[in-house]
């Protein structure tokens, strides 16, 4: 897992609380689980083992939250990317149900760690904003709430008009409304799970990758550059850095840049016809663009990006521009940062848990969702790890498939982005 050694020049770092110490690891060490990735997963696992007593050790390459986890868009949504019809035709009786309830209450758990470790994150519940921007989508963010509605959530489906005064914009044709989800910093979030993990007992250090795993009797050794780490049990939690720690896991899922461009404060004028309720909202398209205005005021807009990283707003002028296309009264708008991260796409666009071999996890994939997903899954990988086989997962196990012409992903995401913006601009 290689990781540059500072943050992308995010606003999330002007408002967070400072890092907790997490020093490169400085010699050899034993563990009953090793964790490979300080993002919200492997951070969040560690904390609910350290909690249960099992003596835990987290390394990362960079600081902890210095990929995707600590540079998304902030913004925690229920479910998944398929409807729960689908999840449960697809998945069968038993579960398709328990995946259903599980991802749609992902950010009540989100919210309820939250509370509970008193984590400082500028967490707020203003609800998730699913907006429809043709015809074509409409129908089908309708049928996305009746089967919400079906199942007794607390979700509606609003109207152009309803729509249009919910966003401050009357570009969408309709969008459904999640009472249960909203947006946080990222980064103060991942900041303050180390923090709590440490607390509890584990030991997390930044600034050492993982350089090869090997199986030892009784467990599991991993290399690093300044010593071994012995572990009777491994989480692998790299997401869009997955590499070849073990043989094959990078080529499962396509890294994708996901981007951010944020604005300087809005005025009190303009703060009352953009997102006048704060929900976190993302369009029905097949490439979504994603926005919320943040604690201090800022208009944070996200899509994907430049296949490369960035450090400054000039590059995501289709974000900006279209901005103002969506409120006119922003024209002239200063936008102050522009950043971008890799999350992991998987082909069949499900998150993907492995068990590539006894006392092996991995999780990868989160498709866009990993902040409360990655939060919620957490808690059961956690068990798993101790409680092996006997413990229930609310996600299906899967084995590892290589994804074909694997090494063509830059050029098959570019291309796919680019159709896809097409279609979108057409309606279709």
């Amino acid at each position: 897992m290689t990781a540059p050694l500072s943050l992308p020049p995010n606003v999330y770092s002007l408002d967070a609380p400072p890092a907790p110490p997490t020093p490169p690891l400085g010699g050899s060490c034993r563990a009953s689980v090793a964790i490979v990735g300080g993002g919200i997963v492997g951070l969040t696992t560690a904390l609910h083992l350290a909690e249960a007593g099992v003596d835990t050790v987290v390394i990362d390459s960079g600081e902890p939250g210095w990929g995707a986890s600590g540079n998304n868009g902030g913004q925690l949504n229920p479910g998944l990317k398929f409807d729960p019809d689908e999840i449960e035709r697809i998945w069968g009786p038993d579960l398709g149900p328990r995946m259903v309830e599980f991802a749609y209450g992902t950010t009540d758990r989100t919210f309820a760690l939250i509370d509970r470790l008193g984590i400082a994150c500028e967490a707020r519940r203003g609800g998730t904003l699913r907006v429809a921007r043709s015809a074509r989508s409409t129908g089908g963010v309708a049928e996305t709430a009746r089967q919400c509605v079906a199942r007794g959530m607390p979700v509606s489906f609003l109207d152009r008009e309803e729509t249009a005064g919910a966003t401050g914009t009357p570009a969408y044709h309709g969008a459904m409304l999640d009472r249960r989800g909203g947006h946080l910093n990222p980064l103060a979030y991942v900041r303050g799970l180390a923090a709590a993990a440490i607390a509890a007992g584990a030991a997390v250090h930044g600034r050492t990758p993982a350089r090869a795993l090997n199986r030892r009797p009784g467990g599991w050794s991993i290399e690093t550059p300044a010593g071994t780490i012995e572990a009777e049990k491994i989480l692998i939690a790299t997401n869009g850095f997955t590499d070849d720690l073990w043989q094959g896991l990078r080529r499962t899922v396509v890294p994708v840049f996901s981007a951010i461009a944020a604005s300087e404060p809005l005025d009190a004028d303009r703060l009352r016809g953009v997102l006048p309720d704060r929900p976190a909202v993302y369009e029905s398209g097949r490439i979504t663009v994603y926005y919320r205005i943040d604690a201090r005021g800022r208009l944070l807009m996200g899509g994907r990006g430049p296949m490369r990283p960035i450090g400054t707003p000039a590059p995501l002028a289709y974000l900006t521009d279209y901005a103002e296309t969506l409120w006119p009264q922003l024209a002239g708008l200063r936008w102050t940062h522009g950043w971008n991260s890799r999350l992991a796409i998987t082909k069949d666009h499900w998150p993907h848990l492995h068990e590539p071999a006894p006392g092996v996890l991995a999780y990868l994939g989160c498709n866009g969702r990993g902040v409360a997903l990655g939060t919620a899954i957490a808690g059961q990988l956690a068990r798993r790890l101790i409680d092996g086989s006997a413990a229930r997962l609310d996600l299906p196990v899967v084995e590892p498939k290589a994804i074909r012409f694997h090494a063509l992903w830059p050029l098959g995401v570019w291309s796919v982005v680019q159709h896809g913006r097409i279609l979108d601009r057409l309606g279709l």
